[in-house]
C-alpha cells in the first residue's frame, strides 16, 4: 500500500494544484520511485489511497504502471476524498483498504524519497515467519526531527522509549511490513473496512504492539528524504541537476514513466 492522501500543507503553494506524491523528482513523479522499486522486487499489485486532489493520481497513473525495466504493476485506489470528503490518516486509511490487502503487506508513504530501497522478498519471508505484527525501517534522525521516534534493542525489537530515556531514538522512515492482525483488537478498534470513515494515526497502534514486544525494526542507512517542504523538494532536484526552486510543480510537466498510457 502506498499512502498518497495527505494535503501537504507545508508544501504549499506547490500542493495547491498538485498532490504532493505527484510532484516531479529527478524526472518522474515522487511516488513513482516506490513503484519502480516495487516492480524490481516482484510486487505486482499496489493499492494507493487518495484524498487531496485525489482524482489526479489515477488520472496520471492509470490502472497499470509499466516500470522502466519492463515489469507491470497493477494499481487500485482507495478514494478517501470521494468516499468521506477527507483523508483518514494512516491507520484509518489502512483500515479502509484492509479488505483488499494481503495478510502481510508492504507500506510506504508516497511523499518519501528512498530510491535505493529494495522491497526484498526475503525480508517479507522473514517477517511472515516471525511473530511480529510490524517490522519498521528506521533512519538516522534528520535535522528537522532530531529526537526521532523509536528505540531499538539488541534483539531487533522496536521500543517506545519514555521521554527521559537516554537510549538513542531513530526516525520511522514510513516503510514497513505489516500484518493485518495489527488492525484488529486489542491493537485497533476500527471496524474492518472502516465504513464510518474514522480518521486515526498509525503510531498509537505501533506503540501498543511495541509494549507487547510485537514490533521489530532495522536501520536503513541509504538515501532517504521526507519531502515535507518546498526547500527539500527543490534540493532533491538541484542535487541531480534536473530542477530546483523553479522546477515544474505540475505533474504533467514531468513524464509519468511506465504509466501504461501513451503520451498525451
Amino acid at each position: 500500500m502506498l499512502l498518497a492522501a495527505g494535503r501537504g500543507e507545508r508544501m504549499r503553494p506547490l500542493t495547491d494544484t498538485c498532490p504532493k506524491p505527484l510532484l516531479p523528482v529527478r524526472g518522474r513523479p515522487l511516488l513513482a520511485w516506490h513503484l519502480e522499486a516495487f516492480a524490481r522486487a516482484g510486487v505486482r499489485h499496489v493499492l494507493i489511497n487518495t484524498a487531496w486532489l485525489g482524482a489526479q493520481i489515477p488520472a496520471a497513473l492509470g490502472t497499470a504502471y509499466r516500470a522502466s525495466e519492463g515489469a507491470t504493476v497493477a494499481l487500485t485506489y482507495s478514494m478517501e476524498g470521494e468516499d468521506f470528503g477527507r483523508a483518514l490518516e494512516t491507520a484509518g486509511g489502512i483500515a479502509r483498504a484492509l479488505p483488499r490487502l494481503a495478510p502481510v503487506f508492504w507500506l510506504a508513504a508516497g511523499d518519501v524519497f528512498m530510491p535505493d530501497f529494495a522491497f526484498a522478498p526475503a525480508a517479507r519471508a522473514r517477517f511472515v515467519a516471525s511473530g511480529a505484527l510490524a517490522h519498521l525501517w528506521l533512519v538516522p534522525n534528520p535535522p528537522h526531527h532530531p529526537r526521532g521516534d523509536f528505540g531499538l534493542d539488541g534483539d531487533g525489537r522496536a521500543l517506545d522509549l519514555p521521554p527521559d530515556d537516554p537510549r538513542p531514538r531513530w526516525t520511522y522512515s514510513t516503510v514497513a511490513l505489516l500484518r493485518r492482525g495489527l488492525f484488529a483488537p486489542p491493537w485497533c478498534d476500527i471496524p474492518l473496512g472502516n465504513p464510518e470513515g474514522i480518521a486515526a494515526p498509525l503510531a498509537p497502534l505501533l506503540r501498543r504492539a511495541m509494549a507487547a514486544g510485537r514490533v521489530t525494526a532495522e536501520i536503513w542507512h541509504g538515501a532517504w528524504t521526507d519531502v515535507g517542504t518546498p526547500e527539500r523538494w527543490a534540493q532533491l532536484n538541484a542535487d541531480d541537476g534536473t530542477g530546483g526552486p523553479d522546477g515544474p510543480a505540475d505533474p504533467a510537466a514531468a513524464p509519468v514513466r511506465g504509466s501504461g498510457r501513451p503520451p498525451a
